[in-house]
């Protein structure tokens, strides 16, 4: 028997899934099948964009698998670099080409939108193709179990129990290798699922997964293991709401109480299991527990800051500074708790790190078009910026979207500000972008700032982008064309709304093209061409002998 996975990409509130990272619902799928009898070599995986590279060679291995698992949805999509989630049209063309039976799972369950602000569109008539209601591992599993690949209407949907994953998430490890940007790639781990607030959030599908459901520390250092014997060196523990109430209790407040102890052991763990991984980062945190327990949040920062590498985001939904419309979408924090969980993240983690940018800083989300929304929201959310700006405090990245309305959620039907508001909602993403980005990422890496490990990824006319591996990475643009697919370290010399240009670190001045040389900090156009004219160099005196070159400018480049 030959299964096929399709990696359509999935972006949750707390999941990704979108190249170079690989989500967890790939890895449990494919333990799933080995569990069921599956070789390994057997099974077999395909990233939608390799899918569109090379059709026809993908088209054959389509029509040969017996069983054809596609993994998508995006609840809060996003703009990637080099990437592109999977279209409804090509989900059509998908279902059609497999001759074997067809199974669609992941978030898309929850129904298809491309991008906020349009209401998602249920998956009817999606011909030759199951759409699996609940987690699409257990689908799998008991169709090849129960049902024997039969009829998969004959198996009945059901949600996965965290002892499942803990053997799917290890002998699903070897997929990784299947990746296209394998080593390259950043894998998604989970800690837990499902949302520990009494009340959730108007338009989350978070709470579609259920109360809370807690791996065991050992179990996620386990799959650590297995992935890191497989080649992964970079991890981040994203597959969470709140990454801070990991392994929380519940004493019966509006929130559990986290445990320091059990983050630090996992933390221990992880750094244990795979002594030589490049990057280790989170993501998700909920404000309002910071804010509520801030003595217990501050020793887990400190953990998470000890064990991790540098460059990492917490990132928190705000929402919205309107309190309003906090209160009509039973948000999680009011302005002035937001405030003190930024403050009390920029305390741990704002020095920077190894890799050149600070250890760990807040990102905050807003979302746009929620019930109770006015004009006004718009100004309280951008002077609650402006505030923390003016507050010296760092933000490593600032998210604004508008709403995608769920069925089951109750935004769905009530989202009519998305329209309403869309101009008004158009020049504030850019005033924000103009007045708080900018200055913002200025402050979080000034020119001249080395950053260390930046894979070059895309080639776009003349400028190179590259990112770091990890949380949320800076976008970083190189005025020349080079390699892809490899790391190289840069200097960091102008800046974007979202991104900053950068030029090779430390810049070869017998070789680098005459427009690198002169954006060397503190060169200038004269000095550089001078440097140029002048070239070959056998050594730093002689540059310096030669061209008159500063000695504060040595530091960029080397001969």
């Amino acid at each position: 028997m030959k299964a096929l996975i399709i990696d359509g990409y999935v972006d949750e509130p707390a999941c990704f899934g979108v190249p170079p990272y690989i989500s967890p619902y790939i890895r449990y799928l494919a333990g799933a099948m080995r569990e069921q009898g599956i070789h390994m070599q057997d099974i077999f995986y395909s990233a939608i964009d390799s899918i569109r590279l090379n059709p026809k060679v993908h088209e054959k291995i389509i029509r040969e698998a017996d069983l054809v698992v596609i993994i998508a949805g995006m609840t809060v999509p996003g703009k990637y670099l080099r990437s592109t989630p999977v279209s409804l049209e090509e989900l059509h063309v998908l279902s059609r080409t497999a001759t074997g039976k067809v199974v669609l799972g992941g978030p898309i369950r929850l129904g298809f939108s491309s991008e906020g602000g349009k209401r998602a569109s249920s998956l009817s008539g999606l011909e030759n193709a199951y759409c699996c209601g609940a987690d699409v591992e257990a689908f799998v599993y008991d169709l090849l179990r129960d049902a024997k690949l039969e009829d998969p209407v004959n198996v009945n949907e059901r949600f996965r129990f965290v002892q499942e994953i803990g053997r799917w998430a290890k002998k699903g490890a070897f997929i990784i290798r299947q990746h296209p940007d394998f080593p390259n790639v950043m894998c998604e781990l989970e800690t837990y699922r499902g949302c520990g607030r009494r009340k959730h959030c108007s338009f989350c599908t978070e709470p579609f997964y259920g109360s809370p459901d807690h791996r065991p520390v050992d179990d996620v250092i386990a799959e650590v293991q297995a992935l890191y014997e497989e080649g992964a060196r970079y991890f981040r523990i994203g597959r969470q709401p709140d990454l801070l109430s990991y392994q929380a209790k519940d004493r019966g407040g509006d929130l559990p109480v986290p445990d320091p102890m059990a983050i630090g052991s996992l933390y221990r763990g992880i750094r244990a299991a795979a002594p030589g991984l490049q990057v280790l980062h989170m993501d998700n945190a909920n404000p309002a527990t910071i804010a509520a327990f801030p003595d217990e949040s501050k020793e887990i920062l400190t953990t998470i800051v000890k064990y991790h590498t540098s460059g990492d985001v917490a990132a928190m939904g705000m929402e919205s500074a309107d309190p309003e419309v906090i209160r009509r979408n039973g948000l999680k924090v009011m302005p002035d708790e937001m405030l003190s969980a930024i403050e009390l993240i920029n305390e741990i983690g704002a020095k920077r790190g190894a890799n050149g940018m600070p250890e760990l800083l807040p990102g905050l989300n807003f979302v746009h078009g929620l019930m109770g929304e006015t004009k006004e929201t718009f100004r309280l959310n951008y002077d609650f910026l402006k505030k923390v700006l003016d507050s010296e405090l760092l933000l490593r990245r600032i998210n604004i979207r508008q709403v995608i309305a769920f069925e089951g959620t109750p935004m769905f039907g009530n989202d009519a500000a998305v329209a309403r508001h869309k101009k008004e909602f158009l020049r504030y993403k850019e005033k924000v972008r103009k007045d708080i980005d900018l200055p913002m990422l200025r402050k979080v890496v000034p020119a001249g700032t080395i950053l260390r490990n930046v894979l070059l990824e895309v080639n776009d006319g003349n400028t190179t982008f590259g990112r770091q591996m990890g949380s949320y990475p800076l976008l970083i643009g190189i005025p020349a064309k080079r390699a892809t697919g490899h790391y190289t370290d840069v200097t960091v010399i102008d800046h974007g709304f979202r991104s900053v240009t950068a030029i090779p670190y430390p810049l070869d001045v017998n070789n680098a093209e005459l427009e690198l040389l002169q954006r060397v900090p503190g060169m200038g156009k004269a000095m550089a061409a001078n440097i140029f004219i002048e070239r070959p160099y056998k050594n730093t005196r002689e540059l310096m002998d030669k061209t008159g070159v500063k000695s504060d400018i040595l530091r960029y480049i080397e001969i």
